[in-house]
């Protein structure tokens, strides 16, 4: 393909490259055997243990098209190999191949194509100026004589011209006489460099993350510890790009002074050559590959039964190993960590935050122009056949312009080259743009399901059904946005970070790696790496600093990123005692964590009660429902997940997709034809009266102020101040230690509110002391009937007052108020073991 010439490769040349090819594969055989055995181990962990934290998201996933199946075909202008111009039938399949054929009546013939380009690595150009730039900087050029490279443009067919920059092989040219035609092909070619690029390596198998670790360690073995642009494609191809970096120089030397005429002559010359080379190495290196990998896959079999039999004993004995490490290593990693990687971690954040986030919220704002622009047509009397056909196009809608927002990250991240030797940013580049493209996908196929159920079940009503779709789907892809986001930036800042730590740590720590293996059972040693666990004990101090910045980003909202449930849950435990947390608005993620914290599944506030939010001050807390995101349509139950575990897992982050407003609307009006409501959780699936519990919502009673006002809150105990409270204690029971608490349930007459006291009275010694708690009464007496707008309460009686009145307010009372809120916590987690009983009438 490209520029046509004979290699300069004779058959003594060829052996040789063969014979470097064959040494570079042997070199790296013993990595490979090493982490085989140590992927396969963690593969059989993996089964057995089946615990590993998966992270879910909400929008559903199409299943992947098969491989064969097309993407693109159309009629293209084509430089071939008999430098002329011709059209040729493109093809683009799933596998991201493209095939040129010679006309489509061949293509459907089944007749194989006449050229199989794989753009692995490939650049796309339009501008001849900045081609020709490319092109001079691959060449090395000896005698530096300024000569015009002409590429075969001079009779070109049309004025729109495509370049194709191919490293290690000759360059492809495409033309069109239609811009727009030509803007079509360059979203299709570009999209299959970046899925050639990177899908094998995000495959999960055996084999491939072997690989990965193989080619790590085995360059870092040569010192090279810096990203790596060339880490793309097959492993047979990553190989070959190793080789070829190896061979390079030799080749320069030896075929450059052969080259003779013109400068255009020579540059032709010298990329045949290159690829010529390049396809001899990587059939060389697929025949000793394909032979390592079926060595390794009959050594893990023999090896399978003692590791299934000894599994606990090779994690105990690689614990121990680690501990080792992490006493010699970790004050070393952190030393280096705090004056060389915390100081910059937040900057470098920043600078991946803005240019990717923009790139995510380009998708979501036209993911929304599409839905909104498929409603008003359906609306407008759009047939089912029509809106078949938008949906399709909604699927292959063109994401260039979101992916230009991305583009521009190379230029922001320019200052790590020389801090960390960071040079992959176009690998960070394009899988982030896979992952942008992922989720327009999900979003498009999740709007699809939503809307065949919805239109199913509400035909008379199709605006309202679609448009509560259309919300549901951008509900979902808000978070999903922030999850994916957040494991860009996580792996970014340690993919930038590891190598200058693992650089900066090797000459001190390197040679003391050998003296651990004395701490690994011989046994076991084929299943315990020592340079694994010394990197994975690195990992550990850097993501500790990662981790931080990330959660730091995630707590201030920035580029709106939500917190993960765990780190919400924290987060809440933390603010318990605290009130509204720091720097939180009422309806801020935090705040709302904080108060579903306090809720239990089985209260009635599930159903989005929140009419008396304008009457609450700042500091109380706001009740939003954790059904609504995830029951409030019936459009599509798979959406729910049948697993409980995994849906409590998700409930806190699907929340914050939702303003209050929002969670009231989605809860009173939901989507009709809604019969999943009560999937979320086996909790919620109780009665009607069952579900009647008392509220975890305290209302606790205060002295009247100086004013003459009383205050009461919601969930909260913020407005009792520290001089309205002095505590003291019931003497505890006979034969009782600590703290005692009784609950008994009455039935009451239907409309009385629940009352939940809380008795107190001085000790028979005298006053207790602040903070002290002997015994603690709960009447609870369960209501039969709960309206909308009554909001049960617990009321503090007015029993609790202390032994003599204070003459003055002391800083000591903060305590008093704590065991207050503890207290009231203490009722909560209480209150769900009342037996409600049947009042007498329903006896």
């Amino acid at each position: 393909m490209g520029i046509s010439s004979s290699s300069l490769l004779d058959e003594s040349k060829s052996n040789y490259i063969k014979g470097r090819a064959d040494a570079e594969l042997e070199s790296f055989s013993p990595y490979y055997r090493r982490q085989y055995l140590m992927a396969f181990f963690s593969k059989l962990q993996d089964e057995v243990e089946q615990h590993k934290p998966r992270q879910t998201q909400l929008l559903k996933q199409r299943e992947p098209p098969k491989p064969a199946e097309v993407l693109y075909e159309e009629n293209v202008l084509y430089f071939d190999d008999t430098r002329k111009w011709k059209e040729r039938f493109v093809v683009v399949r799933a596998n991201y191949s493209l095939e040129c054929h010679d006309s489509y009546e061949t293509f459907m013939k089944g007749i194989p194509p006449r050229h199989k380009l794989l753009p692995t690595g490939g650049t796309v150009l339009t501008s001849e100026e900045k081609y020709m730039v490319m092109v001079d900087a691959c060449f090395p050029d000896l005698n530096s004589v300024k000569e015009e490279f002409a590429p075969p443009m001079a009779g070109m067919p049309g004025q729109f011209p495509v370049y194709l920059r191919l490293p290690y092989r000759r360059d492809s040219y495409f033309c069109f006489r239609v811009e727009d035609r030509r803007t079509r092909f360059i979203a299709i070619l570009t999209d299959c460099i970046r899925h050639q690029n990177h899908d094998f390596l995000k495959k999960t198998a055996c084999e491939v993350q072997t690989f990965l670790k193989a080619i790590q360690f085995y360059r870092e073995e040569k010192g090279r510890y810096e990203s790596w642009d060339m880490l793309i494609g097959s492993d047979v191809r990553v190989l070959a790009n190793q080789v070829m970096e190896e061979l390079l120089p030799s080749l320069q030397t030896e075929m450059m002074p052969r080259l003779k005429g013109r400068k255009t002559d020579r540059k032709r010359a010298w990329f045949a050559t290159m690829e010529a080379a390049y396809i001899l190495v990587q059939e060389q290196l697929l025949k000793g590959l394909t032979a390592l990998k079926e060595e390794c896959r009959e050594m893990a079999k023999q090896q399978e039964p003692r590791i299934r039999s000894d599994m606990d004993q090779i994690v105990s004995s690689r614990d121990f190993l680690e501990g080792k490490l992490k006493a010699t290593v970790t004050g070393r990693a952190e030393s280096f960590c705090s004056e060389h990687v915390q100081p910059h971690l937040a900057a470098v954040l920043e600078d991946l935050m803005g240019p990717i986030s923009s790139g995510f919220q380009e998708v979501r704002l036209l993911c929304e122009r599409l839905m909104d622009q498929l409603c008003q047509d359906f609306q407008e009397n759009c047939s089912g056949g029509e809106l078949r056909k938008s949906l399709e196009g909604m699927r292959k809608v063109s994401l260039q312009g979101c992916y230009q927002r991305v583009d521009v990250l190379c230029e922001q991240l320019q200052n790590l080259g020389s801090r960390y030797n960071f040079s992959n940013c176009s690998g960070l580049v394009h899988s982030t743009q896979l992952d942008m493209q992922q989720l327009m996908e999900n979003a498009v196929y999740t709007f699809e399901l939503l809307l065949q159920t919805a239109l199913k079940d509400n035909p008379a009503k199709p605006g309202s059904a679609m448009e509560k779709a259309k919300l549901r789907v951008l509900k979902q892809y808000d978070y999903d946005s922030s999850t994916v986001r957040k494991r860009i930036f996580h792996n970014a800042l340690l993919q930038i970070t590891l190598p200058a730590l693992k650089k900066n740590l090797a000459p001190q720590c390197k040679p003391e790696l050998q003296t651990f293996d004395q701490y690994v059972f011989a046994d076991y040693t084929n299943f315990i790496q020592v340079e694994n666990v010394y990197e994975d004990v690195l990992l550990q101090t850097l993501e500790s600093e990662v981790n931080k910045v990330v959660k730091e980003a995630a707590s201030l909202k920035k580029h709106n990123l939500f917190m993960d449930g765990a780190d919400m849950r924290l987060l809440s435990q933390s603010s318990l005692y605290a009130g509204t947390p720091t720097g939180s608005t009422p309806t801020s993620p935090a705040n709302v964590a904080w108060c579903q914290s306090q809720t239990p599944v089985s209260s009635p506030l599930r159903n989005g009660q929140l009419e008396r939010e304008e009457n609450l001050g700042a500091d109380t807390m706001v009740s939003l429902s954790l059904d609504a995101p995830l029951a409030e349509t019936g459009a599509d139950s798979s959406l729910v997940t049948d697993k409980t575990a995994e849906v409590k897992d998700t409930e806190a982050e699907a929340v914050l997709t939702q303003s209050p407003e929002q969670a009231v609307t989605d809860t009173k009006e939901p989507m009709s034809g809604d019969s999943n409501t009560g999937m979320i959780s086996e909790d919620s699936t109780q009665s009607e009266e069952d579900s009647r519990a008392i509220s975890p919502c305290v209302k606790v009673a205060e002295e009247p102020k100086e004013g003459g006002t009383t205050s009461s809150g919601t969930c909260s105990t913020e407005e009792v101040t520290e001089s309205d409270v002095s505590q003291t204690s019931d003497p505890t029971e006979e034969g009782t230690e600590g703290s005692a608490v009784t609950a008994s349930a009455e039935p009451v007459s239907e409309g009385k509110e629940t009352e939940v006291c809380l008795e107190t009275s001085p000790a028979a010694e005298g006053v207790v002391e602040e903070g002290e708690v002997t015994g603690v009464t709960l009447n609870a007496e369960p209501a039969t009937e709960l309206t909308e707008n009554t909001l049960p309460t617990a009321e503090v009686s007015p029993s609790v007052r202390p032994a003599e009145e204070p003459t003055e307010v002391k800083p000591q009372a903060l305590d008093c108020i704590k065991e207050i809120r503890d207290l009231v916590v203490e009722i909560i987690e209480v209150e769900e073991l009342v037996q409600h009983y049947p009042d007498s009438g329903s006896a």
